[in-house]
């Protein structure tokens, strides 16, 4: 029993104490342990290839610089898979340019990043402000990626606008609006006419809802329903816009309803046809037939009534041989 006491009392050994391990001996073991899982079969099957601005960091590409600077960046495409992509890079809003393969398509090995220049050029006639594009990367399979494009434009702010080619048609007023400055602008309009009696049409400044990019020509139309049927009507339109953008248009406008002066005027004209047609059968009948006149066509029968056709002539031989007065003209007759 002593021995076989002595050898169980040998064979135990006291419990060894857990020494946690060195931050040096650690972290080399955790690095590992990430290596093994990123090997682990179909852990980066729904991640794929991505498509990121070079340097990392940055969720966007940014760029400034006046019209008609050409910018650098470059894109990483990554492929952490075990099979090569082939990837296409393309740019939309901005005029950007590419390595020329890239059109085609580039092909990045299993865990591989692959690094592509580009540029990006701010059209010459920018207006200074923000504008936005993208770059996008497509696969294969019709897999997009897209990372956006900041662009700032530099160079001093202009808000200036002209009202141009305003003119009054029988229901609307038209016009139209150039933005003859370096911003976007949105105007604010305010419409007053008046006639020969008065003020016929007055609205209070409000924003329209159209946004006009720098070097822009948009055409608009103002209702007019209940403009006067008769009148001569001078119109103003004036335009402003934030940053002291203001212009004023003016015009005239004569209003005339033809179909009731044509009907007036038929009237009057059939009116005054008929009063020339009775004035003229009326003269007609007032006028002699012959050259002689109705008193003397009468006289000329009751001269020679009752005497004969000598009778005229007789009296005018006894008035020229004897001169007789009426007198003994009369003294014969009651012989």
């Amino acid at each position: 029993m002593p021995s076989a006491a002595r050898a169980l009392t040998r064979h135990r050994r006291p419990p060894r104490a857990r020494v946690p391990l060195p931050p040096r001996v650690a972290l080399p073991a955790a690095l590992c342990l990430c290596a093994l899982l990123g090997a682990a079969p179909g852990a980066h099957a729904a991640t794929g290839w991505s498509v990121t601005p070079a340097g990392g960091g940055r969720p966007s590409f940014y760029a400034e610089g006046p019209p008609g600077t050409v910018l650098q960046d470059t894109v990483s495409v990554t492929n952490p898979g075990r099979t090569p992509v082939v990837v296409r890079l393309s740019g939309t809003g901005l005029r950007t340019v590419f390595a020329e393969q890239a059109g085609h398509g580039i092909r990045v090995p299993a865990r591989t990043r692959a690094e592509v220049p580009f540029t990006v050029t701010v059209p010459a006639g920018a207006a200074p402000g923000d504008r936005s594009g993208a770059v996008v990367a497509r696969d294969a399979r019709g897999r997009t990626a897209t990372v956006p494009i900041r662009l700032r434009v530099g160079g001093p702010a202009l808000a200036a606008l002209t009202v141009e080619h305003l003119a009054v048609h029988a229901d609307r007023i038209t016009y139209e609006l150039v933005n003859r400055g370096t911003t976007v602008l949105v105007p604010r309009l305010a419409v007053r006419a008046d006639g020969v009696l008065g003020r016929v049409l007055d609205r209070a400044p409000r924003t329209l809802p159209v946004r006009l990019r720098p070097g822009a020509r948009l055409k608009l139309t103002e209702p007019w329903p209940g403009r006067p049927a008769l009148d001569a009507v001078d119109i103003r339109l004036t335009v402003t816009a934030p940053g002291g953008a203001h212009d004023t248009a003016t015009a005239s406008a004569r209003f005339v309803p033809w179909p009731t002066v044509a009907g007036t005027l038929g009237t009057l004209l059939t009116g005054t046809a008929a009063l020339l047609a009775v004035r003229r059968r009326h003269r007609h009948r007032a006028q002699p037939d012959g050259p002689f006149s109705d008193r003397s066509a009468t006289d000329v029968p009751k001269a020679g009534r009752g005497r004969g056709p000598m009778a005229g002539g007789a009296r005018s031989a006894v008035d020229a041989e004897g001169g007789c007065s009426g007198g003994a003209l009369m003294e014969g007759a009651v012989k």
